[in-house]
């Protein structure tokens, strides 16, 4: 986590671009990454020449001996401010978009990109602000990084693009990830889920726990899963796509700053007839496909596009929030799993192409939970109802795992501050001991219930959490009308004696 200074270090800096003149929040954050890339390529090198005083190895790795001015260290101690605008915008950004691609993911998302601040006051500020921040510390990196891409919600501009960090978190310990597994979003925004799925597995798969005691009560580690799983985790495991090339920057740089450098994040319509074309071992679980797939799919209406046919065929329609459904099942590999969320109208909307999709989930997959969300748990579209579906991909549904989410745990005010009333942590409970037979869920007043996949079909598909889920209802007693009557005729009598009292002293 990072302290207090930190997130003034980052308020301040986003202070400076607004009074700047650069209001988007998209650009500041753009602009703040890639000054970032540039400090952060310049603490690998110290790093490596470091290395190279004990080892006696070349102390040149990113920058060449006739590049060292292109570092970090030298141009940002530069006294005349315009001199650093000129110098970063005709020598530093050229050579990163060159250099990035050959170093980290992130570099690929450098191409045509430019410096868009314009006053060399603004530079020199942000230099200096960015200078503070511990880009070398890789525990504190990550978060550094979330908090300030939770500006993009704070700011109220483009907030569709986050899903909030405690249903993402849920969702994930929902799925369980492992280190050898595959791991894809086919809309994947700033890399949310990806990020939490690496924050899982460091929590969840520590060295210590595989440690083994020798003669002499020495400890050895003998098996650190993400050790070993290294080259999984940072070539082969996590896969995003999008069609936002800006959405794609800020994923790139998200995952690096967590540990990730070469994650496959490619600018990509999913849904479109080039995907398949494309990426055919992605995008075919027939054929190769991912283990898990993590989602928050955009809402947007109907597409205007081509459409993969193929997705076509389980649905006729250009709703995108059906489709992403029929495209992640595509996506996954035979009993690969997923947790998407959708918003209420894929529950209970009654077109064909709805009940298509509803009725493959459950006839030609599992769908294994249906938890439902409260109405304030997304900020960026209020109002709407949502909820996360968790199916595994082949065989047929027996029985779906409902939950309704009363609280998630945050206020619905603007800083969205955390409260005692939540749910998310008994949401998780429940799931595990249904999966695990300790309960059979059979009262559908709790919050958390089972419906059969017959008792679905009877109710043509519904999934609507207030369909199954039933009434506590408390007996009331009632005292008889000609009892109520007379009380209302004391009462009445006494108002009339008031009245005259009144009526009295007014005489």
């Amino acid at each position: 986590m990072i302290d207090n200074q930190v997130k003034s270090d980052i308020d301040r800096l986003w202070l400076d671009f607004a009074t700047g003149g650069i209001s988007n929040s998209l650009i500041i954050i753009e602009q703040i990454s890639f000054l970032m890339f540039a400090r952060l390529l310049d603490i690998e090198e110290s790093q490596h020449e470091r290395n190279a005083s004990r080892t006696g190895e070349s102390p040149y790795h990113i920058f060449r001996v006739d590049q060292q001015t292109l570092r970090w260290k030298n141009w940002s101690r530069m006294s005349d401010g315009e001199a650093m605008l000129k110098f970063v915008r005709d020598e530093v950004f050229p050579h990163l978009r060159i250099l990035g691609s050959k170093k980290f993911t992130f570099g690929e998302y450098m191409k045509n990109v430019s410096l868009q601040i314009s006053k060399a006051s603004l530079l020199v500020s942000v230099v200096e602000q960015i200078e503070k921040l511990p880009l070398g510390n890789s525990d504190t990196q990550g978060d550094l990084y979330e908090y300030l891409l939770s500006k993009l919600t704070t700011a109220g501009i483009h907030g569709q693009f986050r899903t909030p960090h405690h249903i993402i978190k849920l969702m994930v310990e929902l799925i369980d990830p492992k280190p050898f597994e595959t791991i894809g979003d086919p809309a994947c925004g700033t890399a949310g889920f990806l990020v939490a799925v690496m924050e899982y597995l460091r929590k969840t798969f520590p060295a210590t726990e595989f440690a083994e005691t020798l003669e002499g009560g020495s400890k050895s580690c003998s098996g650190d899963q993400l050790e070993l799983n290294q080259g999984n985790i940072q070539h082969s495991m996590f896969y995003g796509f999008d069609f936002d090339a800006t959405m794609l920057r800020l994923a790139a740089m998200n995952l690096m700053l967590h540990g990730v450098k070469n994650p496959d994040l490619h600018y990509m319509d999913t849904l479109s007839n080039a995907f398949p074309e494309k990426f055919p071992a992605i995008a075919d679980g027939d054929n190769g496909g991912l283990d898990i797939i993590l989602s928050n799919p955009p809402f947007k209406g109907s597409l205007a596009e081509d459409v993969d046919p193929s997705l076509l065929k389980i649905a006729q329609t250009r709703k995108s929030e059906l489709l992403f459904i029929v495209l992640i099942l595509r996506m996954l590999k035979s009993g690969g799993r997923s947790a998407t969320i959708v918003p209420d109208g894929v529950l209970f909307g009654s077109s064909k192409a709805h009940l298509a999709v509803r009725e493959y989930l459950l006839d030609h997959n599992q769908l294994e939970a249906l938890i439902s969300l409260p109405s304030g748990a997304f900020r960026s579209f209020a109002g709407l109802s949502t909820a996360i579906l968790l199916f595994t991909k082949g065989g047929r549904t027996q029985d779906v795992f409902f939950y309704d989410v009363q609280a998630d745990g945050l206020s619905e005010q603007e800083k969205c501050q955390e409260i005692a009333d939540n749910d998310l942590s008994d949401v998780l409970i429940q799931y595990r001991r249904w999966r695990n037979g300790e309960s059979d869920f059979s009262d559908r007043t709790a919050n958390a219930f089972k419906v059969s996949a017959a008792d679905i079909r009877a109710h043509n598909f519904e999934l609507s959490i207030n369909r199954y889920r039933q009434t506590r209802h408390q007996e009331m007693t009632c005292e008889e009308p000609k009892v109520i009557l007379a009380h209302m005729q004391m009462l009445e009598a006494e108002i009339q004696r008031d009245m005259a009292e009144l009526e009295a002293l007014l005489r």
